[in-house]
């Protein structure tokens, strides 16, 4: 066999020779330095076979950033013999310590393990000093193909990884990665030695995890790690955990008492508190609000309906799994809706439309319930009752440019008020190579696909395409907009729409006194409260513009003398809606603003004998400093300006 060179050079070889080779015959420091092999443009490990005559190139250790997966899997098997050998070193034999997977991860690796007695948290500073150990050892891997009685002779006191020799196909080449003292199951890629592995590791966390995700199964203990090229990007994470943790909307939402959730009333069911629904009342006010002005209807529609309305929709096909369970009630099936689509074209279809009514824009802020697994549940962003900022426009097909653009603008609008700058358009498309999940109709792909390019392409947006990312019934337009912790998050969705109108056999009489079909466009522009608040408060750290923020104005009296004044102050404040309160405990003045701090009120009003004889105001404003001899009634007029504005 043969391979090409970047500089066209030919190797010969008189057997199927792999990476490693290729990098020794062209010199024995390039073969020290290898840790990859670039083979037709594709990263391969240096362990595995090449084919005669393909195009390749060497990876060397000095760019081992591009092969974060190679040290990362390379790093679980590294991790898996560290912690064989802490057992050992405690007089457990090798045996006793059964292993499920260890793969690479985004950011890191894991190993799934069933020990002899569980690995605690202070164990994982040893665990990783023996890791190092085994770096510095610098053992070589080798890749070696087995037959199946050959491996589960070779792992035959573990249960699991027998489970996983016998249950792949007869015809699957099985193969082992060996270092010294080390043997497992694995696919690959690797790194060829253990000493090119980066040192820039962290071993974060063990949890429990059933084996291959099922509850049926045993409970193993997974180890996980994150790891990285550079010692800058290991601290640049570390430290984004830690911001992740200080902005932890969960652990905010308990500090400015914003919502909680109920054992009595169940998981993924949050309870609002009056905090947490001032935020999502200024929220529904703010986008229905928008949405009146713009022509949207908005309509009230039930929260669960006969099992035949998603049955006819597709929606009982496709997302059964995610519904609760039926409710038989009197002779017929009912469920808690996961969408509010049907019931919009419910509204649409209980009169006949003309083409001279469309487009029709019906809207709801409407509740839906998801069949989320209990593992899954995350405060608000995660949950199983949530209310969407839905609509449903329903155009004639010369409309449909034209009515697509007004969402996007009205996206824009909306990302402006709320402070969103980083954000990006992707268009969600089918998958061309799996399509059993999508409507069958290629007609009606290509012609929604085509139009919502060219309306982009019009608006001269930048936009990138995800094959597979489309909903069953047609493609659509995700915003990603990047969160404080550098995470796109999808907030806003326009969904393009044939399928529906034909399932339901919607339409509109014609200028010429026939039937036509409407198409439909469903929008979300900011998402479902639970999780639009979710992300909002991690955004901030709780932190809140001034519009949305619970508590507006705190009124702090220096002394008792003064509560006459501050309670003025806060009735004048509340004329104008806005939300003030008088601290009138018996702490000291500074006990008293330091407290407003924390509860992150944005203005403190500090009241004492020269503003209450002149009318006037002492005023901290959070990050921006105090001012004195504020007229009240000057502070009022500013105050209700900048909450009718909805300013940042």
């Amino acid at each position: 066999m043969h391979v090409v060179l970047p500089d066209g050079k030919k190797l010969e070889f008189d057997h199927a020779a792999n990476g490693l080779e290729v990098a020794a015959a062209i010199g024995p420091r390039l073969a020290q330095d290898a840790v990859a092999i670039k083979v037709q443009g594709e990263l391969k490990d240096l362990l595995s076979p090449l084919e005669d005559g393909a195009d390749v190139s060497i990876v060397t250790k000095k760019n081992i950033e591009e092969i974060p997966g190679f040290f990362r899997h390379t790093l679980a098997h590294v991790m898996a013999q560290a912690v064989r050998e802490f057992y050992g070193a405690r007089g457990h034999e090798a045996n006793t310590i059964k292993m499920g997977v260890g793969p690479a991860i985004e950011n890191g690796f894991y190993y799934d393990f069933d020990l002899p007695e569980p690995l605690r948290a202070e164990d994982l500073p040893e665990i990783e000093k023996i890791m190092n150990d085994i770096i510095t050892r610098d053992l070589k891997l080798s890749r070696k193909e087995v037959t199946r009685a050959e491996a589960l002779q070779e792992f035959g006191y573990d249960p699991y990884k027998v489970e996983l020799i016998n249950d792949l196909p007869e015809d699957e080449v099985l193969t082992f990665y060996v270092q010294e003292g080390f043997t497992d199951l694995c696919r690959g890629p690797h790194v060829p030695r253990t000493g090119v592995i980066p040192r820039h590791f962290k071993l974060m966390s063990t949890s429990g995890a059933y084996w291959r995700g099922s509850e049926k199964n045993p409970m193993m203990q997974r180890v996980y790690g994150v790891a990285f090229g550079t010692k800058q990007e290991l601290d640049n994470y570390l430290h984004m955990l830690e911001e992740a943790k200080r902005r932890d909307h969960r652990k905010i939402g308990k500090d400015l008492e914003l919502f909680f959730t109920s054992e009595v009333i169940g998981p993924g069911l949050p309870l609002w508190l009056p905090n947490g629904a001032t935020i999502r009342r200024e929220l529904e006010r703010f986008i229905v609000d928008l949405e009146l002005r713009q022509g949207y209807q908005h309509v009230y529609t039930p929260q669960m309906a006969k099992t035949e309305l998603y049955k006819i929709s597709g929606h009982w096909d496709h997302y059964q799994e995610d519904m609760f369970p039926v409710m038989k009630i009197d002779q017929e099936e009912l469920v808690l809706r996961p969408m509010n689509c049907p019931h919009h074209i419910q509204i649409y279809k209980h009169t006949q439309r003309s083409y001279r009514d469309l487009p029709i824009k019906i809207a709801e802020l409407g509740t839906m319930y998801r069949f989320e697994q209990s593992g899954e549940l995350t405060g608000l962003s995660r949950v199983r009752s949530m209310t969407l900022n839905d609509a449903h426009i329903f155009v004639r097909p010369d409309q449909i440019q034209a009515e697509f653009k007004k969402v996007v603008e009205l996206v824009r609008d909306v990302y402006e008020i709320l402070g969103f700058k980083e954000y990006k358009w992707r268009l969600s498309l089918r998958d061309p190579e799996d399509t059993e999940k999508y409507f069958q109709d290629d007609e009606m792909w290509n012609s929604a696909e085509a139009q919502l390019r060219q309306a982009l392409d019009d608006m001269g947006l930048e936009y990138y395409e995800s094959p597979g990312d489309a909903a069953f019934y047609g493609p659509k337009l995700d915003v990603q907009v990047k969160s404080a912790l550098g995470k796109d998050e999808t907030i806003s969705t326009v969904q393009l729409d044939f399928l529906l109108p034909q399932k339901f056999e919607l339409e509109y009489v014609n200028e010429e006194s026939g039937r036509s079909r409407p198409v439909m466009i469903h929008r979300g522009i900011i998402s479902t409260m639970e999780r639009m608040t979710a992300f909002l408060i991690e955004n901030c750290a709780g932190d809140f513009p001034f519009w949305l923020a619970p508590e507006q104005v705190r009124v702090v009296p220096i002394a008792d003398r003064h509560l006459e004044y501050a309670q003025q102050v806060e009735a004048e404040l509340r004329k104008h809606d806005l939300r003030a309160k008088v601290d009138d405990g018996g702490e000291r003045m500074n006990a008293k603003i330091r407290n407003a701090e924390l509860r992150k009120v944005p203005f403190v009003l500090i009241v004492g004998d020269q503003e209450a004889e002149k009318q006037e105001l002492s005023v901290r404003e959070r990050h921006k400093g105090e001012r004195k001899n504020v007229p009240l009634a000057e502070l009022v007029q500013e105050l209700a300006g900048r909450y009718r504005n909805r300013t940042l």
